[in-house]
């Protein structure tokens, strides 16, 4: 029988943390050997499985990732910018390879990632869920058929904690419909409209962003046209979708030696 991939998760004890330890330990697939938590949490020396509300797994939460990776074949992490190019710098001296589902990265963190994926296989999205990534590959489509006429708005929803705005997934979406029309969307972008804006530019990919409660996810993409408006839409109810993708971007990496691929590599479309 396969030996089963080894799983390393950071961020163990946050939403998303808790959520893909659960789809982990409940894959046949896989096994967990390791999760972390920043030095001061509270969870420290906990049994991991405990944080998703399940039975002691035999892992216990440690802070040292640099150790615990000795024991992975891959490294999920979803946390915060400046802490997964820390983990990024751990993978690439211990040959790990590295699903990476945190946002927000700048140009240089962008370029970081890129350059460790000569030496190690990483997935790189901002959104792991397989819907959502099906949404990427039908927006392209719908760009170039709707590339005439059609004005687009994309209106993005997450809970009160989120960071970012708009969302990295929003923006991934903004970026597909612009590459797909020709454009650039550091150019023909639009954040958000108040007072006197003037009529629309045609040319332009509008941002509508909503923060509140717990909402988990939701993006609509609009191609506005003459009395008709097309929506593509993806709503999550829960983090699963994100975890169950992660898995799927994990299984995709135990096959690979290097190199930067995101989820439209891992379900095929490209």
């Amino acid at each position: 029988m396969n030996r089963k991939n080894r799983i390393g998760i950071v961020g163990a004890s946050g939403r998303m943390g808790r959520i893909l330890l659960e789809a982990t330990l409940k894959d046949p697939e896989f096994c967990l050997t390791a999760a972390f938590e920043r030095a001061d949490s509270v969870v420290l020396g906990q049994d991991a499985a405990t944080l998703a509300s399940l039975p002691p797994c035999g892992v216990t939460v440690t802070a040292d990732v640099g150790d615990g990776l000795a024991d992975c074949d891959c490294l999920i992490d979803f946390t915060r910018p400046e802490g997964t190019l820390r983990h990024l710098a751990l993978c690439e001296a211990a040959g790990v390879a590295m699903v990476i589902g945190t946002t927000g990265f700048g140009s240089a963190g962008k370029a970081g990632i890129a350059e460790a994926a000569r030496r190690i296989p990483i997935v790189f999205a901002p959104n792991m869920a397989v819907g959502v990534n099906l949404v990427f590959h039908l927006l392209d489509k719908a760009a170039r058929i709707l590339a005439h006429g059609y004005d687009v708005e994309i209106v993005e929803a997450h809970h009160r904690m989120k960071v970012d705005a708009p969302s990295g997934t929003a923006l991934r979406m903004g970026e597909v419909v612009a590459e797909a029309l020709g454009r650039s969307l550091t150019a023909c972008g639009v954040y958000g409209r108040e007072g006197d804006t003037g009529e629309r530019d045609g040319t332009s990919i509008g941002f509508a962003t909503v923060r509140g409660g717990d909402i988990v996810g939701d993006h609509t993409v609009m191609f506005c046209g003459l009395g008709e408006r097309v929506e593509i839409a993806h709503k999550a109810s829960s983090r699963m979708p994100y975890a169950l993708g992660s898995l799927r971007a994990a299984r995709f990496l135990a096959m690979r030696k290097n190199g930067l691929f995101d989820m439209q590599h891992v379900l095929g479309f490209c």
